[in-house]
């Protein structure tokens, strides 16, 4: 008897899920499609106090002025050098914040590095690397108020899509499109 219940509770919900799609095919794909027809992110550069929220990819392409935009804001505070930002590290960002249910923006605290900025952060820190992504436009340091470090660290890490540095002394997070490592 359980075995001939079970089997038609299967044969039920098959049933409503065939029923729903074919009813109501346009809602279902609508909420499907929208995360992935559109890749969005929000920025905030705790340097410069500048904001942007960019959609840089919808429907199979890119933006190049949403992506400009987004190169802007992430440029080198020190020096003004703007430097195209791998679309990788774009594409993770996105992932992460979608990841994490959020839709607030992502602080940060740095994003390209001219060579001459890394090599001055070199010589006062121990933490520069001397080959930094961050020279390449491939590494971010971010943290995102109102979430543990912790759990930001967690999630960039479980998406093991590139480097994942944990700095919880300055309050922030690395993250970065080369290979998979965590320190």
């Amino acid at each position: 008897m359980m075995k001939r219940d079970m089997k038609r509770r299967e044969f039920l919900k098959k049933a409503a899920a065939i029923c729903a799609i074919t009813t109501f095919p346009n809602i279902i794909l609508a909420k499907s499609a929208s995360k992935q027809d559109r890749r969005e992110i929000s920025l905030f550069n705790l340097h410069t106090h500048e904001s942007v929220k960019a959609t840089y990819w919808a429907d199979g392409r890119y933006f190049k002025e949403e992506i400009e935009e987004l190169n802007r804001v992430l440029r080198d505070f020190r020096t003004g050098e703007v430097h195209p930002i791998d679309l990788a590290l774009f594409d993770l960002l996105c992932d992460l914040g979608n990841s994490l249910g959020v839709d607030s923006p992502f602080h940060v605290i740095s994003g390209y590095r001219s060579p001459k900025t890394n090599e001055t952060l070199r010589r006062i820190s121990k933490g520069v690397a001397k080959r930094s992504l961050h020279m390449q436009g491939r590494a971010i340091d971010i943290n995102l108020p109102g979430l543990k470090l912790e759990t930001l660290r967690l999630a960039a890490a479980k998406l093991r899509r590139g480097g994942v540095g944990f700095y919880p002394k300055s309050g922030f997070i690395h993250i970065d499109t080369g290979r998979v490592r965590y320190w």
